[in-house]
């Protein structure tokens, strides 16, 4: 046997995800040390309560609730704990005693990222996160070393697993939103609160930092537009289908032309999470259930779709355990680690100044010149009919119209939609959806 440099690892969690690297780190410990160059002994792992249920076996001497003692003396701090505190306290204490960190906490770096990746910079250590944008597909190392010589024009994410699967079961089944959600919440998918899937936050903070990464600029997660999926029904999904789209929550990144901004280059940026309309022939339609897609298109690269499980305690060790492996042969190899690169500086447009198409549906009287009405609304809004469906409802004395536009500007688009809304031949605007992937 190889007689390798042996470096300490410091495990913070052991839930789903943590169980599973501890697992992994004591099960392959010798194909680990030939891969990375060093033998990666688990020193311990802090947790709460030493005696709680995990979903996997270990040894129980290894668990402890000194943190702050565990991470001193480590050379590589793995934090599963989430949430902001503790966790951040601890990054930066493994930091500042000379640590690399892995971590799969999205919400803490789409919140706190600035001060960890700064105090990291101080003393040359490296924070590694893979696992924190979409599990186990691998899509922060593409984006920050593969694709840094390139430039990203835009980024279409399906991020959150949970969504996914709702609005699937809804495609597919003709589902109602409340009883899907109940069902992901009984096999695991949802939590007990699922605010952060249904509403968006989840992928909200992944757009964070997808965006941080592609476009070498800072993204502040107040800084993302976002919208959850909680208003969805399933007549606008029958009204999807019949179009030849489907409803996806996306998570949007672009670099777009904006010489109002000011700015040196005249391009500026939009991150923006919100139920979409994409074409059914799109790549992004087939991903089914709790699987994420991210679709990546870059100037001299072209299109690139990375895909696969979007959640899962294995699956999410998986893109841990590589990190692991890259701060052990950076360990070895010696030197500073590399820092994030946002000096980019580019403007952060927000959601009116985005240029995309609609779809739009109303109720309307049931009389003529009604749809000559509405288009000269649309026309004053500088809002362009691309396509227009009439259905006549029996026995009423409304029909619905399904407009298609051509690309407008949201705030154009916004101010539109009022002025239909409080005229006199439109009895309700029943949803405005944005097409995307185009």
């Amino acid at each position: 046997m190889t007689d390798y440099r042996r470096l300490r690892v410091a495990l913070l969690g052991a839930g789903s995800v943590g169980s599973q690297v501890a697992a992994l780190l004591l099960r392959h410990e010798d194909e680990l040390a030939d891969r990375a160059g060093a033998r990666l002994e688990l020193a311990g792992i802090a947790v709460r309560d030493v005696d709680a249920t995990r979903d996997v076996e270990l040894p129980r001497d290894l668990f402890t609730t000194d943190a702050e003692s565990l991470i001193v003396g480590a050379d590589i701090v793995i934090e599963l704990q989430g949430g902001i505190e503790p966790a951040r306290t601890r990054i930066l204490q493994a930091i500042n005693s000379g640590a690399d960190v892995v971590t799969a906490n999205k919400a803490l770096l789409a919140t706190h990222g600035a001060e960890i990746f700064e105090a990291a910079d101080q003393v040359g250590a490296q924070v590694y996160y893979e696992a924190a944008a979409a599990a186990a597909i691998p899509i922060i190392r593409p984006l920050r070393d593969s694709l840094a010589g390139d430039r990203v024009r835009r980024i279409i994410g399906i991020v959150n697993g949970t969504t996914n699967y709702i609005l699937d079961r809804m495609d597919h089944e003709g589902a109602e939103l409340a009883d899907v959600l109940a069902d992901a919440q009984r096999l695991g998918y949802a939590e007990a609160d699922p605010t952060a899937d249904v509403e968006g936050y989840d992928a909200a903070q992944k757009a964070a930092l997808l965006a941080s990464l592609a476009f070498h600029t800072s993204v502040p997660l107040e800084a993302v537009h976002r919208e959850g999926i909680l208003g969805i029904d399933r007549a606008m999904m029958d009204a999807a289908r019949h179009a030849g789209y489907v409803i996806k929550l996306l998570a949007v990144c672009e670099r777009l032309a904006d010489p109002a901004n000011g700015s040196a280059t005249g391009e500026a940026i939009s991150v923006r999470v919100y139920p979409a309309l994409i074409d059914r022939s799109h790549p992004m339609a087939n991903v089914r259930g709790v699987n994420n897609a991210v679709f990546v298109q870059a100037e001299a690269a072209g299109d690139l779709m990375f895909y696969g499980a979007g959640a899962g305690g294995v699956q999410t060790a998986s893109a841990v355990l590589g990190d692991v492996v890259s701060a052990a042969r950076r360990h070895i190899a010696g030197g500073v680690g590399v820092g994030e690169s946002t000096r980019a500086n580019l403007p952060i447009l927000p959601i009116g100044r985005v240029v995309t198409s609609y779809q739009i549906t109303l109720e309307v009287d049931d009389r003529p010149g009604v749809l000559a009405e509405v288009a000269g609304i649309l026309s004053d809004g500088r809002v362009s009919i691309a396509t227009v469906e009439q259905t006549l409802v029996d026995d009423q004395a409304w029909a619905r119209l399904v407009i298609g536009t051509h690309k407008a500007l949201e705030q154009d688009l916004s101010e539109t939609v009022e002025r239909l809304a409080s005229s006199d031949v439109v009895e309700r605007v029943v949803s405005v959806m944005r097409v995307e992937g185009d």
